[in-house]
């Protein structure tokens, strides 16, 4: 598969999770920081997307424990959460 197609798979899949949330969180996170990723860190990136949305948001906002697999500098990004970009509507009122 060349380079770009690989990446359009790995953008809808980061951004088509089944929930908002995750959707926010994978894809915001994607969007943001693979253009700097190794070979390595997309594996991880396409390992990591197979975990359930509850998971990935819950280590996202730092409220389950992260498994000791996917502690790391990724997930320290991951972690930042200033990627998500809320929908309009949502977050703090003007």
């Amino acid at each position: 598969m060349d380079r770009d197609a690989y990446l359009r798979k790995l953008h809808f899949r980061a951004h088509h999770r089944g929930t908002r949330e995750a959707d926010a969180i994978v894809g915001g996170y994607f969007d943001q920081h693979h253009s700097n990723w190794s070979e390595s860190e997309f594996a991880w990136f396409e390992e990591f997307m197979e975990e359930q949305d509850a998971d990935i948001i819950g280590w996202a906002m730092r409220t389950i424990a992260v498994p000791a697999q996917w502690q790391g500098p990724l997930m320290t990004a991951l972690q930042q959460l200033d990627f998500v970009q809320l929908p309009a509507g949502l977050g703090n009122a003007d």
